[in-house]
Order: structure tokens, then C-alpha cells, then sequence
């Protein structure tokens, strides 16, 4: 049948071929066996360590202030293998060991050794091999064997692994496995517009990372830097003012050290060593960090001054394992006190040499408790060094923002009554609604119920006043206003 008989009779003609480009052509000999995967242009060895995973937070990304100890200790080792370690709180570490591979005679042999030292730090670590960072962590975190040399390899290694590993927020979690979702597999073939309308941008950037479509930048670990410096003196010295000035040249060192570094210090330990007497350590707290010779030196001889030495001196050691971040202060416009002016540098020196003089327990700070009773409403705390100031876990007073006075007396006083009112050296007039405190009843003894008033005395002396609530339903004096 002609092609025109077929179109009469309704067969649909032929349409023309579509000429696509050649893929070029792969010449392989008869038995030759297939090429290798491309190697993976980084590695990474991650390490998951149990014993560190908070308890409440397994399942989120936990990022505390600071990492735990034996996270640094590990961190330090793994510098011995590679300069690009970075920490991941509170339980993870990172070591890109692409580059390292042959300097310790192959890859078994570089993980057989960081295994090795993580045991002998005393911590039982899961270790994990991934050519990007967060999947050799996620392989980590799984606690199986994850071991994947090629970026061709990765989805299908990741695949079976939980969704939990990535440390997603739990609602996102639950969100996942509510609609069928528990491996890295199957989110991975959720399509991309749908997943990020539905749970957002972050988390589709982290599979990107995870699979190696997106940069992952880490913030590389530095190990804390100290300063020890030791002087061994020419004769034996005796007096403290003779070593303050020996010592002049150790502090002269330290204060190039810091300002190099524009740091401070808050703790500064001398150690003074003796010919058959154990070593004298003296220690100088700071409330904030410095970073001044002269400064330093006035402290120093100031906290030495009550040393009872058992020998002569022979050498002296100074010593700081913590550095702080020095900031500069700048003068205010207004003296204290006046136009709202804040409190002067001067404040700090008088704090430290009370403390060098007095003892650091004998000055303290004040800080809120949270409690309604006035009488266990504040607390003392330690003087926190400025920088280092911590958010207080009451944001605000229980009592809101009720009229305090500032002076509450250390036990309240009792008042004498006449005709049901209070007298003290007269009537008591009473200016306010009564304030009613009831706390206190779960501790043994600190039952507070209570109805407070401001009154003013004969001689217009405002007070703060309270009457109980249970019989005999006393008057007592417990503040008195500014």
C-alpha cells in the first residue's frame, strides 16, 4: 500500500527522525574492565562520641557555648593528622584527611591510629568515612559501619540510614514520619520545590550538603592558646618586693603576648619555687580582663604581700590558660551620677583590690532569685569578670514591677498595735491597697502569708509594713523606702 492510500485512509504519516548529537565514543579492549569512579576531591573522617550526647537533646542540634572537654582533648589529637579539625558540640568531630592519606602509609592505616588515640583519651567513638562533611558525621551518628571513598556511591550508602541523624528539629521529625518518611533515601527522592514549600529552605540546603551539591563551610578548631613563662634568678631572694620587681620582666612579656593577640587575662597564677620547700602558688582573680604591665604588677605585689614564704625564692614561674577578649572602654560624656552617667573604670580597680586585699570570698555581687518572699527574692553570687557575664535565668522579678524599698531589714521587726492599726513611735497611716504574698509553703519553716502596705510614720518616714494572715494577725516592719 502507497503512502497515499495510507493518509486516505487515515494512518497518521510518518514524521521525520530527530537527529540528536553523538555521546562520544568510549573505546574499551575486549575484557578490559570497567572504568573506576572518579576519587572524591575531599574526605572526611568523622567521629561520633555517645558518651557526650545529651540525654534530652539526642535528637536536635545541640550547640552549647563551649564544647565539652574531651571534645578538645580529641580535637587536639586529631591535629596530629590533619590542620582542617572542626569541633561539632557537644558530641561530634571533623578531619578532612584527603591530603593525609599517604604521609601515614594509607587510609586503614590513618583510621586505625585515630581510633587508637580516641581510646586512649577515654572515649568510646564511632568513626565514620564520607567524601563530604556532614554525611561522614551522619554516618557517625548512626553508630554502623560507614565507610564511602567515591561521591558516585554516596546516596546509595545514605539511603538506608534514619532521617534522625541530621539532627532535625523534633517537630520536623515528626512531620517526616507522619507521611512515610524515616530514611535519608526517602527524603532524598522528595521533589525539591514540594519539600522546601512544606519544610523550608534550611533543611533542603542541608541535604545539599549532605550529598555534596552545596558548599559546607566549618569553622576550623584552634587549640587555646597559653602563656607560661619562667625566670630563674641569679641568687636566692627573700623579699617579696625583690621578686615583684624580678618578676618585672615576665610581666613585661605576657602584656606583649596579649596585646598581640588583643587580649586580656582573669586569673594569673605565680608559682614560686623553693630548694626543699614545696612551691608557692599564688593566685590573682580579675574581675575584668587586662592586659596593662603596670596594672598587673600593682595587683601581683598587692596579692604577694600576704605570702608567708617557708625558703627563699630561686625561680618564679607565671603562667595563664585562659585568654579573654579585650575590648576598649571609652570615656563617658557625663561623670557618675550625673545626666544618667554609667560608673567610671575606677569602680573595677577599687573591686580588685578589695578582693586582692580582702579575699575574693569576703566581695560578692547580688544577683534575683526567683522567689516572691523579699527575704529570698535576691542571693549573693560571685563577681562575674565583664565579657564573661552570663544572661541570669530570672529575666525579670516574680514581683513584676511592685514598689521595692531598698533597704530591707535582716529580720522583720515586730510593731505594737493600738485599736488594730500599728504604732512605732506613734500611728503608722497606711498609703497603699494591701499586697498579698503566699509562698513558701513547701519548705520546712519558710512559710510566708503575708499582707504588706506602705505607710508613713509622724515623722514621714516611709515604710514597708506587712500584718499575717493567720492568727494573731501581728504587724511587723520589714523595709523601709529611700
Amino acid at each position: 500500500m502507497s503512502l497515499h492510500e495510507k493518509a486516505r485512509r487515515g494512518a497518521r504519516p510518518l514524521q521525520p527522525a530527530v537527529q540528536r548529537p553523538l555521546a562520544p565514543l568510549t573505546v574499551r579492549p575486549r575484557g578490559a574492565p570497567a572504568a573506576a569512579p572518579a576519587p572524591s576531591r575531599e574526605l572526611w573522617l568523622a567521629a561520633h562520641v555517645p558518651q557526650l550526647t545529651p540525654a534530652a537533646d539526642a535528637a536536635q542540634e545541640h550547640a552549647p557555648e563551649s564544647a565539652p572537654e574531651l571534645l578538645v582533648r580529641l580535637a587536639l589529637l586529631a591535629q596530629r593528622f590533619t590542620p582542617k579539625v572542626s569541633l561539632v558540640p557537644p558530641d561530634g568531630l571533623l578531619l578532612e584527611v584527603k591530603g593525609s592519606v599517604r604521609l601515614y602509609g594509607g587510609l586503614a592505616a590513618l583510621y586505625r591510629r585515630f581510633r587508637d588515640d580516641c581510646s586512649a583519651a577515654g572515649a568510646r567513638a564511632h568513626l565514620a568515612l564520607a567524601p563530604t562533611a556532614l554525611a561522614a558525621l551522619a554516618g557517625a551518628r548512626s553508630g554502623r559501619t560507614f565507610r564511602v571513598l567515591e561521591e558516585a556511591r554516596l546516596i546509595g550508602a545514605l539511603a538506608p540510614l534514619p532521617v534522625t541523624v541530621l539532627r532535625w528539629p523534633a517537630p520536623l521529625i515528626e512531620r517526616l514520619q507522619r507521611v512515610g518518611v524515616r530514611t535519608l533515601g526517602e527524603v532524598l527522592r522528595l521533589p525539591r520545590a514540594g519539600f522546601a514549600r512544606r519544610f523550608g529552605v534550611q533543611p533542603l540546603a542541608a541535604l545539599d550538603r549532605l550529598v555534596g551539591r552545596g558548599a559546607d563551610l566549618r569553622q576550623s578548631f584552634r587549640a587555646p592558646e597559653q602563656f607560661c613563662a619562667r625566670h630563674s634568678f641569679l641568687y636566692e631572694l627573700e623579699s617579696l618586693d625583690s621578686i615583684v620587681r624580678a618578676l618585672g620582666s615576665l610581666l613585661a612579656k605576657l602584656a606583649d603576648f596579649l596585646r598581640r593577640r588583643q587580649c586580656g587575662i582573669t586569673r594569673l597564677e605565680c608559682r614560686l619555687t623553693h630548694a626543699h620547700a614545696p612551691a608557692t602558688v599564688c593566685v590573682l582573680e580579675l574581675v575584668a580582663p587586662a592586659a596593662n604591665a603596670q596594672r598587673l604588677t600593682a595587683l601581683l605585689s598587692e596579692r604577694m604581700s600576704g605570702l608567708a614564704l617557708p625558703e627563699p625564692v630561686r625561680a618564679a614561674e607565671l603562667s595563664c590558660t585562659e585568654l579573654a577578649p579585650l575590648e576598649p572602654q571609652a570615656g563617658a560624656l557625663w561623670q557618675p551620677g550625673e545626666h544618667g552617667g554609667g560608673t567610671c573604670p575606677e569602680s573595677t580597680d577599687l573591686i580588685e583590690r578589695l578582693r586582692v586585699r580582702l579575699g575574693a570570698e569576703a566581695v560578692y555581687g547580688l544577683a534575683i532569685a526567683a522567689s516572691h518572699r523579699p527575704e529570698a527574692a535576691s542571693i549573693c553570687a560571685p563577681i562575674r569578670p565583664a565579657g564573661r557575664a552570663r544572661k541570669s535565668a530570672v529575666d525579670s522579678p516574680p514581683w513584676g514591677r511592685l514598689r521595692r524599698p531598698l533597704w530591707l531589714l535582716e529580720s522583720p521587726e515586730p510593731l505594737t498595735e493600738s485599736d488594730g492599726l500599728p504604732w512605732r513611735d506613734g500611728p503608722l497611716h497606711l498609703k497603699s491597697e494591701p499586697e498579698r504574698i503566699e509562698s513558701g509553703w513547701w519548705e520546712a519553716g519558710g512559710e510566708a502569708a503575708r499582707d504588706y502596705y506602705r505607710a508613713v510614720d509622724a515623722q514621714g518616714v516611709r515604710l514597708w509594713i506587712y500584718r499575717e494572715r493567720e492568727p494573731p494577725h501581728r504587724w511587723f516592719l520589714h523595709g523601709v523606702f529611700g
